[in-house]
């Protein structure tokens, strides 16, 4: 169970789930031995039940004499140190608590936004409930920087408001007002842009030829330095599925799997998509990440 706190208010979001900390699950689990039939050397298989969203996840975590392997050459954008790499499989993360994959059942919404106009949407539901939206609907490129949106509060407060909206259209809240104060962290806004060349937050080249779109996320209020766990599971599943704002803006043609641009760097992910008459299916979203333990100690809590 995942809970998203706010710094500067009273306030945890429960609504959604980390898929970057769903890295964490797995080696957790397996080094305070609450899985058994652990192999001692391989690939242990730990499947999560994620509370939040009642979704199915399958982390893969490598072993070594008994112990989770830590280190490795596996080089995520964004992670500072290299690591082993996890392999999740997010399964039919579009089958969640927050309803249908689609949950105005469009492929493409017009959100109407007071003060931005209306605004064209994709909605879905996948890892995380995400609203993605063309960068140029912000009056942006697509390829900004953390400094060049999180010191804009004109650009945050625009953000949100759409954020809002949408999440009164998707069935999430009530009002804006209430998606606002009660639910910061779902649903997750991201703004997408066909690819282009840009430099990345280290200082490395990030060339159009080598991505299929370039993706930037909000979290919490505020520009992510990389890419959210969740937010790549939706844009995997919004590539896969021809006739998405994500899918249009990556060539029209839709992607089993999909190499996008962010802040730090790139990041690949697939999806398995399905149609059934004109209701889609995701069965399956696959990422890699990488997870280590930071430290362990004590906290003294007055009964």
């Amino acid at each position: 169970m995942f809970g998203a706190v706010s710094v500067d208010k009273p306030t945890i979001d429960w609504s959604g789930n980390c898929g970057n900390l769903t890295a964490a699950v797995g080696p957790f689990a397996i080094s305070e031995g609450l899985v058994a039939n652990v192999p001692a050397t391989g690939k242990a298989s730990v499947r999560i039940w994620q509370e939040n969203l009642g979704q199915r996840i399958v982390a893969h975590v490598q072993m070594r004499d008994g112990a989770v392997v830590e280190t490795g050459d596996f080089q995520l954008d964004g992670v500072a140190f290299t690591g082993a790499e996890i392999v999740l499989d997010f399964l039919e993360p579009g089958g969640s608590a927050a309803g249908a994959l689609f949950p105005t059942g469009r492929l493409v919404d017009h959100v109407d936004v007071p003060g931005a106009g209306i605004v064209e949407a994709t909605l879905i539901n996948a890892g995380n409930p995400t609203i993605f939206v063309a960068a140029e609907a912000l009056g942006l490129t697509g390829i900004e920087m953390q400094r060049d949106v999180n010191g804009d509060a004109a650009l945050l407060a625009k953000a949100e408001a759409i954020r809002a909206h949408a999440a009164v259209q998707m069935g999430l809240a009530a009002s804006a007002a209430e998606a606002t104060a009660s639910r910061p962290h779902t649903p997750k806004l991201a703004f997408v842009s066909p690819p282009q060349d840009y430099c990345a937050s280290d200082g490395r080249t990030v060339a159009a030829a080598d991505i299929d779109l370039v993706a930037r996320i909000f979290s919490m209020g505020q520009l992510h330095h990389a890419m959210t766990g969740t937010g790549a599971v939706a844009i995997a599943a919004a590539a896969a599925i021809p006739g998405t704002l994500v899918a249009r803006l990556q060539g029209g043609a839709s992607r089993s799997a999909v190499r996008f641009g962010h802040p730090s760097g790139t990041l690949s992910v697939g999806a398995e998509a399905s149609q059934t008459g004109e209701t889609w299916t995701v069965s399956k979203v696959s990422m890699s990440r990488s997870a280590r333990r930071l430290m362990e100690g004590s906290v003294l809590v007055p009964r």
